[in-house]
């Protein structure tokens, strides 16, 4: 990385892995810091810790998105294998990595930070370094929300509870995939109401089942949306999938990627005894869906 040569960085720690309130208020701080002269820097693992030494949890943002938010943030990436380091004892990976490969000039994370082989390395050896070595640091006090630090392990609950409102509010921002749309056996359009079948990534979490109200970003518009996650219970399907109809479009979109963003759940998924109630009970939801849509907050937030 060139740029770490020419200046000093400041260097947001933390595995972001959903960039959750908590998450951007460590990186809103290394932001910050460019007004000192300090080249701002997110520090990025290939892969989620757990991968290498245990069981990951499901992904709540899909990693070609993350980067997206952030590089809209205006934060540069710096990417570094974890099975590099994984091994580093906490003072090795401050003095190689921090310090001689990122240039830190100073270092921003949040009070729960661990670095180094088996977490050793807290807040409180990192203060111990960064004085010896003349870093700045900036630690950010949790984030809390209904009283307690928001986490990515809460945000996991919340969508795997249908708890959509909750996990928006810890995230800052709608939860959102996506995905291909892929071919289905149109039995939607045949009832009036097309959508849009996607599939998710293996290890990407899957929300509660149930019927969403949601938005939808296609070919630079946004749309209100409709999106059935689950296994389609009325047809005898087993694999999840998200099944979107999106109002006010009916165009041919097979093959390409659209993003789906998950507003509020409305019911849960249930087996219909003909399609003609299907359908009658998706038009009570697209009725609910449109007011809800109209009436989003902040961030899509209801």
């Amino acid at each position: 990385m060139n740029y770490t040569r020419n200046k000093k960085t400041a260097v947001a720690l933390g595995s972001f892995d959903g960039l959750h309130k908590g998450h951007t208020s460590v990186i809103a701080s290394a932001l910050s810091l460019r007004a000192s002269g300090l080249f701002p820097v997110v520090l990025l693992f290939d892969e989620h810790p757990l991968k290498i030494l245990g069981t990951p949890p499901d992904e709540i943002l899909q990693k070609h998105l993350r980067r997206k938010i952030l590089e809209e943030m205006g934060i540069e990436i710096a990417d570094i294998s974890f099975a590099e380091i994984c091994n580093m004892k906490a003072e090795e990976f401050f003095s190689d990595i921090l310090l001689d490969r990122l240039n830190a000039g100073a270092l921003c994370c949040g009070e729960n930070y661990r670095f180094g082989a088996g977490g050793k390395g807290d807040c409180s050896l990192l203060k111990e370094l960064c004085k010896s070595s003349k870093t700045e640091l900036i630690v950010s006090e949790s984030v809390m929300f209904e009283g307690e630090p928001i986490s990515s392990t809460r945000i996991r609950t919340a969508l795997k509870s249908g708890e959509i409102r909750t996990a928006n509010a810890m995230l800052g921002r709608q939860f959102f995939y996506d995905g291909e749309v892929m071919r289905g056996d149109r039995r939607g359009r045949k009832m009036g109401f097309p959508t849009a079948n996607q599939f998710f990534e293996d290890g990407f979490i899957v929300p509660a089942f149930g019927v969403y109200v949601s938005s939808v970003k296609l070919r630079g518009k946004e749309y209100c949306g409709i999106t059935n996650i689950g296994v389609r219970p009325t047809f005898g399907k087993s694999k999840p999938r998200s099944e979107t109809h999106i109002e006010n479009f009916d165009g041919d979109i097979y093959g390409e990627n659209i993003e789906v963003g998950l507003i509020e759940k409305i019911r849960d998924e249930i087996k219909f005894n003909s399609m003609q109630e299907l359908a009658a009970q998706i038009k009570k939801d697209s009725d609910t869906a449109k007011l809800i849509f109209e009436k989003r907050g902040e961030k899509g937030c209801v």
